[in-house]
Order: structure tokens, then C-alpha cells, then sequence
């Protein structure tokens, strides 16, 4: 298993020990560890933390990352200011379906909700009760293998990160994680479900995309996993890469572009069937992805590179950067002409190409 990659926008807490304990007898989850209930620190320092994810709510722009920090800007990235979060965890990932409402998901399996824009968030799930409802589901399956994962998930404790989690509508979402951590929802996160994926290797899964009435998983070692009935299963998908993918942008033409390590990048336009590598011109890793309103796409590397696509994704070509190179992690596009790159020093504003 592939596990220490170069993945910046997971920040360095995302390196975990690879390692498994057998047995299928259940035992008693672990307690949860105090930064699960103790809200994020309200400070100055916040507006420049590692931010990892940034993405648009409505109007306004939601930026997450360490120590449960999550910034909001009214005003195009111009200025930011400290959401109220109720856990002092990292977060990974943030996805909003409307102006309103949003989640967050990131380390010891912790999944937020917002009904105000950002302003303020709930739990939803945690490691702990993630563990309980794994073991719960492996022994309803009657399933041993799953039952000895489902105890190793117990007695490790809430240390499983998710990396990123999407969703379709209010309703229906799916967020993974670290060895084949995915859990689903069907009433807004109300109530999350685990799912079990065909990753007999226990591969990280390191992005999920909803396009159209499928679902897309991608992950170490060439990972790709489709879903054509709304996530509830999915199956293996030829791969053209054996390295890790660290995420997937799902255009709204129906294009997939599933990119990571090294600068690879791979292009389908039949729903996953066949891949097409793509000439990006970058040697370091892609960290995020993002198509424009007017149906441009941006690939973003961890150096802060922005390679711009007009042709649905055949070729990308290198936009001259605006500042020299940033640890980037998160792409947006804000409704002023600008982008907004979150950052391992926080946030970065410039103009878009």
C-alpha cells in the first residue's frame, strides 16, 4: 500500500502507521478524544493557518483546514473571517449544494453540517460512532473478513481521516477516506450508512464526484470506482495508471479528469469506460480542480501552477502565475473575476486567466 503520498492539501497530519489487527470477536469503541467535542479556537492566527479545501456558497467563499478552522469571505476573498466550528479537528474537504447548505468532512471521521452559509456547524458523525456503525454493519452481514476489519476499525480508535465528500443534492451524499473509509447518506447526513467497496487492498480513497446519476471514487495505486445507481454500489474501473489519483473534476459537459502524483492526469468523455493521458507539463502532483461558469477548466498543482483548459479537457496549457509558488491545496473561482487558492499559509487571492 502506498502509504506516505505527497499529498499536500491533506496537510501533515493525513501520515498514518499501515498496519492491521485480526480476531472477530466485537469489542467496546474507544473513547473519543477531547478535540471531538472542544469547539475550534476562536484567534487571529486562524485567517493564516493551512488551509486544505475552499469552495463557493453562493456569493460568499467557505475555506477549511487545521485545527478545525473554517474562514468565510463575503467579499471575493478580499477579507476572511472565523466561522464558529464545534471540533478542533482538521478538515479536508467542504462542499456547499446551495448558498445555505454545506458539509465538511475531514480527520478522526468527523462529517460537519452548515444551514447558515458557514456561519455556524454541527456534527454529524465522528470516528468513534463511525467504528460502532462499521461493526454493527459487518455483523449483520454475517461477513468474518469484515468482522476482523470492523474490530481493527473499534480498537484503533477514531484516528481515520476522510478526504473528501460531495453531494448530489441536499439529500443524497458519499464521503471516503483512509482504507476504504466510505459512508453515505440518503436524508442530509440525518443519518450516515458505511459502505463497502470493491478496494479488497483497504487502498486510500482520496476524492468522490457525483455526475449525472453516477458516482466516482478515486484513490492510491489507480483506484477508479464507479456507481451507476446513485452510489449505493459500486464497481472497479479499468485504470491507466498505477500511481495514486488525488482527486476527480466532474464537468458539467460530462467530462471526468482524474488527476494526481507527478502531474498525471487522465481524461474520459464515456463515463469512465477509457482514459486518455493528458499533457499537463508539471512535475509535481495536482491537488484540486475546478470548472469556470462559463465552462473553462483549471487544473491546480501543490506548487501553485494553474493549467487552463478551453477545449473540455483535451489540453491544458500554463497560466502565468500571479505570485511566486504557494503550497497550494484548494481552487475557487469568486463571482469578481478572481480566483482563491487555499494554502498551507492560508489564503491567496489573484486574478483569474
Amino acid at each position: 500500500m502506498d502509504c506516505a503520498p505527497v499529498l499536500l492539501r491533506l496537510g501533515a497530519a493525513l501520515l498514518m502507521a499501515c498496519g492491521a489487527a485480526a480476531g472477530a470477536q466485537p469489542v467496546a469503541p474507544q473513547a473519543a478524544p477531547a478535540v471531538l467535542s472542544e469547539p475550534a479556537l476562536q484567534s487571529p492566527k486562524a485567517l493564516g493557518a493551512a488551509t486544505l479545501a475552499v469552495t463557493r456558497a453562493g456569493r460568499r467563499l467557505v475555506a477549511v483546514g487545521e485545527r478545525g478552522t473554517v474562514l468565510l469571505s463575503d467579499d471575493a476573498g478580499a477579507r476572511w473571517r472565523q466561522a464558529k466550528v464545534p471540533v478542533q479537528t482538521t478538515l479536508t474537504s467542504v462542499r456547499f449544494v446551495n448558498e445555505r447548505t454545506g458539509w465538511a468532512a475531514g480527520h478522526l471521521g468527523v462529517i460537519l453540517k452548515s444551514d447558515d452559509g458557514g456561519e455556524s456547524w454541527r456534527k454529524q458523525l465522528d470516528g468513534v460512532q463511525a467504528a460502532a456503525l462499521i461493526a454493527g454493519a459487518a455483523r449483520a452481514s454475517g461477513d468474518e473478513r469484515a468482522q476482523r476489519d470492523a474490530k481493527r476499525f473499534v480498537e484503533e480508535g477514531p484516528d481515520k481521516p476522510f478526504f473528501d465528500i460531495d453531494f448530489v443534492d441536499a439529500q443524497r451524499g458519499l464521503a471516503v477516506g483512509a482504507y476504504n473509509l466510505a459512508f453515505t447518506t440518503a436524508d442530509g447526513g440525518a443519518h450516515w450508512t458505511p459502505l463497502a467497496l470493491p478496494n479488497p487492498k483497504s487502498l486510500h480513497l482520496y476524492g468522490v464526484r457525483f455526475s449525472g446519476s453516477s458516482a466516482y471514487v478515486v484513490g492510491e495505486q489507480g483506484l477508479l470506482l464507479k456507481s451507476a445507481d446513485g452510489a449505493a454500489s459500486f464497481a472497479a474501473l479499468a485504470s491507466p495508471y498505477k500511481g495514486s489519483f488525488f482527486g476527480l473534476l466532474a464537468a458539467r459537459s460530462g467530462t471526468l479528469i482524474a488527476y494526481g502524483l507527478r502531474g498525471n492526469a487522465f481524461r474520459s468523455a464515456d463515463q469512465g469506460a477509457s482514459w486518455e493521458k493528458l499533457d499537463t507539463n508539471v512535475p509535481v502532483s495536482i491537488s484540486a480542480a475546478l470548472e469556470f461558469d462559463d465552462h473553462a477548466l483549471a487544473l491546480l498543482s501543490q506548487t501553485g501552477d494553474l493549467l487552463l483548459s478551453r477545449d473540455d479537457g483535451r489540453s491544458f496549457t500554463k497560466a502565468a502565475p500571479a505570485a511566486g509558488p504557494v503550497p497550494a491545496t484548494g481552487l475557487a473561482a469568486t463571482d469578481a473575476g478572481q480566483v482563491v487558492l487555499a494554502s498551507l499559509r492560508g489564503m491567496r487571492r489573484q486574478p483569474a486567466p
